[in-house]
């Protein structure tokens, strides 16, 4: 497996970690995130624009980067946050907030955000049980009614909980619990009908070695094991990624990529060891396969970063914005990742 990287943009407003990005069209939208640690940036939504018509090679110089002019109920700033897509619209939930980091607590709640007019909206959950406030967590949907939410930290300690909100009705349901550990920072990705969770930091160490199967049908999880030694499969890793790219032939596969393998003695002020590494797994086979990047340029390992894919000329992409470098630096630069 082949793919190239191509350097898409850099900018001052991109230079951030622990923020989300989603793709809508042939624009990624980049929220959140911090400069400084333990220091929310702004609430202000960016756009990152793709080339148009049909092709994304590069993106277009004069405005590659905007800051929009939102309406509505505007959230606060937060890091950690998580975000997903649904129906051409941008769904985040809670976050951290301010110099405690303590989560950002709204009952419940998801924030949409409409890139046609640019509007923000809280969508307030109906009735009944809802998910406590965290971050560093992750989410994802099935294309269809429904959001998954998955694990992260709460005020104290971990979470393996999943839960699904459903967009019509309005309501949390709490589903089957992940296998442990708890963690923070993982990532989750839906493909064929079936949810997939792999890394993240349990408090001690990185999670790997284990693709987690999520079945809605029947409420409950598998687990594949793989030998994490960076050979037979990914090393261990959280603050990383994890996508679903349907492939040459239309097979699709799951791709992880980047994140942080080995944690900071000062925590949430410093930066571990950055990987930038690409790896896919095929759903079909059941096997792993290490990426070989090429490119002139190639971005650096990075974690805290958020990724998502782009379809260009009939074919999935992976766009990277931001992160954490190793030397503890918030990165500004904007990547595109082409399989070949």
């Amino acid at each position: 497996m082949k793919a190239t990287w191509t350097k898409i943009a850099q900018h001052d407003s991109l230079k951030r970690s622990s923020h989300s990005i989603s793709v809508i069209g042939e624009s990624a939208y980049v929220f959140g995130g911090e400069l400084k640690p333990r220091q929310p940036r702004d609430n202000v939504m960016h756009q990152v624009k793709l080339a148009g018509q049909g092709h994304t090679e590069g993106i277009e110089s004069a405005d590659a980067v905007q800051q929009l002019q939102c309406s509505g109920d505007l959230p606060s700033p937060r890091v950690g946050s998580a975000s997903c897509t649904l129906h051409g619209k941008i769904y985040f939930f809670s976050g951290r907030g301010g110099e405690a980091m303590a989560p950002v607590e709204e009952a419940g709640s998801l924030w949409e955000f409409e890139p046609g007019t640019n509007t923000w909206t809280s969508v307030k959950h109906s009735a009944g049980p809802q998910p406590p406030a965290r971050s560093y967590h992750t989410m994802t949907s099935d294309g269809g009614d429904t959001i998954y939410l998955h694990a992260g930290c709460p005020e104290k300690g971990r979470l393996s909980d999943l839960w699904s909100f459903n967009l019509s009705t309005r309501e949390w349901r709490e589903l089957a619990q992940a296998p442990d550990p708890p963690r923070g920072g993982p990532s989750i990705a839906f493909a064929n009908g079936k949810l997939y969770r792999m890394n993240g930091f349990d408090g001690q160490t990185e999670q790997g070695g284990a693709i987690d199967v999520y079945d809605p049908a029947q409420n409950s999880w598998d687990t594949i094991a793989f030998q994490p030694d960076g050979k037979q499969g990914p090393g261990a890793r959280s603050v990383a990624a994890l996508l679903p790219v349907s492939m040459a032939g239309g097979d699709i596969s799951l791709v992880t990529l980047f994140g942080e393998s080995d944690p900071s003695s000062l925590g949430h002020q410093g930066a571990g060891k950055m990987l930038s590494d690409v790896w896919v797994y095929s759903l079909g086979d059941g096997k792993w396969s290490q990426v070989a990047v090429q490119g002139t340029e190639l971005p650096a390992g990075r974690g805290w970063f958020d990724a998502d894919v782009v379809q260009a000329n009939g074919r999935d992409k992976i766009v990277v914005v931001g992160g954490l470098g190793e030397s503890n630096d918030r990165l500004d630069d904007a990547w595109l990742l082409s399989f070949t």
